[in-house]
Formats: structure tokens, sequence, C-alpha cells
């Protein structure tokens, strides 16, 4: 017998905007949301521990969508809790279902069942994923450009470890688009910007681009936005301006 993770009212685990947006801007924020499903019971993590960057990339919502609609641009996004799968991760990897994150063990990710774990892939995962294929064949079929934009934000302070930079920009096999958004931030002189930092992409460490970014030969860049600066209204809107600014000169430079 096949069991379900979501229950019939709960919302989709794929948000998709302006699926007919006419710029060659395709957004995607894998861990916009925090939701757990009701089955779930929140994976049994306190609600302060839920509204950290441990369950969700913070603000990143909110610039996703100030950007795709400054750009009239197709945005798709994740609103479930990466605690529940991390949908930037290899499904079956070890970070793909956390069971400690940043010093917070999370119990309903101890030692989840085979059953358990393939719920989540295909209710929460797939869906996503599919959705994100399923555009960009849509894009390729009709002749379109495509430039891809995988959109995240990051903590502070990382294991007690203060973080310097106000953003950074990630990159692995191709790094034209982001080496060409690192060098525009880097000359707006008000902000310090990391050069793969805080993270980069690897094929163990990451999927999205990976997969609907270097396999399809898309230009495509990873931009990492430290999330007290976008937590709020003010600061998505700024930051969007910014990006909205800088990002047709970096793609033009790259192109």
């Amino acid at each position: 017998m096949t069991h379900s993770l979501l229950y019939p009212w709960e919302p989709s685990a794929v948000v998709c905007e302006r699926e007919s947006g006419v710029s060659p801007l395709v957004f995607l924020c894998d861990h916009s949301g925090r939701r757990i499903p009701a089955r779930l019971t929140n994976l049994g993590v306190s609600q302060d521990d839920l509204k950290r960057h441990i369950a969700w990339d913070i603000g990143i919502e909110g610039l996703g969508r100030e950007l795709s609609s400054h750009f009239d641009a197709c945005l798709i996004m994740q609103p479930y809790s990466r605690l529940v799968i991390d949908c930037n991760r290899r499904p079956g990897s070890e970070t793909s279902i956390l069971a400690e994150s940043d010093g917070t063990t999370i119990p309903g990710n101890q030692q989840p069942s085979a059953d358990d774990i393939a719920m989540r892939v295909r209710e929460v995962f797939d869906p996503y994923h599919r959705k994100i294929s399923s555009h960009l064949n849509g894009r390729l079929d009709a002749g379109r450009d495509t430039v891809l934009v995988s959109l995240h934000s990051f903590t502070p302070v990382y294991a007690d470890i203060p973080r310097p930079w106000h953003a950074g920009v990630l990159y692995n096999r191709n790094p034209g688009l982001s080496l060409a958004m690192f060098k525009l931030l880097d000359a707006e002189g008000d902000i310090v910007v990391g050069n793969n930092e805080p993270y980069n992409v690897t094929d163990e460490t990451d999927y999205s681009i990976p997969v609907h970014g270097e396999q399809r030969g898309l230009l495509h860049l990873t931009l990492e936005i430290r999330q007290d600066l976008i937590a709020n209204k003010v600061g998505q809107t700024a930051w969007a301006a910014r990006l909205a600014r800088l990002l047709p000169q970096a793609v033009k430079k790259a192109g």
C-alpha cells in the first residue's frame, strides 16, 4: 500500500509564477518556505527553530517575487522546509534529510524509514524538479533563450563563525555569468562580495544548478544574499533594485 505524505488540503509542493513571462531569466528558490506537512508534526522542531535559517532561506521568497515582477520572469519556488527534504540535494545523499542542522537536532529525521524517505521524495522533491524540467523543456521547444538564476540566502553566523560577506556568487564548471556578476557587485563599493563564498557549487552539495543548468548547457548563476539584509520588505526591495540593475549587465558580459 502506498502511503501519502500530504493531505489533500495542503498546498502544492511547487509554486510557479509568471510562467509565460517575457524575460529570458528564470528564477529558482529551492528553499523559499518553511512549511512542514501536517503528518510530520513539525518534525518535533520548535516554532522558534522553524523560524531560523535551518528551516528555510529567510527573505528569499520576497526577493524572488520582486525580481520576477521587475523582469516579468518565471519564478519557481519550493514552499516546504528544507528539513522535510532538501530540494537542492540529491535524494539519498547525506544532506538530503538532515538529522541535525547547525547544532539543532531534528527529532523527526532520526533514522526515517525507507517509506518515509520515498514519500518525501515523491511528494515534495519530485514535483518541484518536474516543474523546473517541464518549464525549461517548453522554453527549449519554443526556441526561447533561458538564463537560470538560483536564489539563496545565508546566515550571518554559522557554527559560531561570523561571515563577512553581504552577498556571494557561486559556480562550478561554467563560471562565466557568476564571475561577471561578481565583478559588477564588487565594483559597487559598498558591499563585501564572496567569490564562491560562503559556499561553492558541487555535484555532491547541490542539485538544481548541476542538473538544470550545467547538464542543459544553460547560462546560469547562483546568488547568495545574507539573510539579515533581506529579512524584511525594505531590504528585499533594495536588493531587488540592485540586482535588477546589474543582472542584465552581467548577462550581456557573459553572453
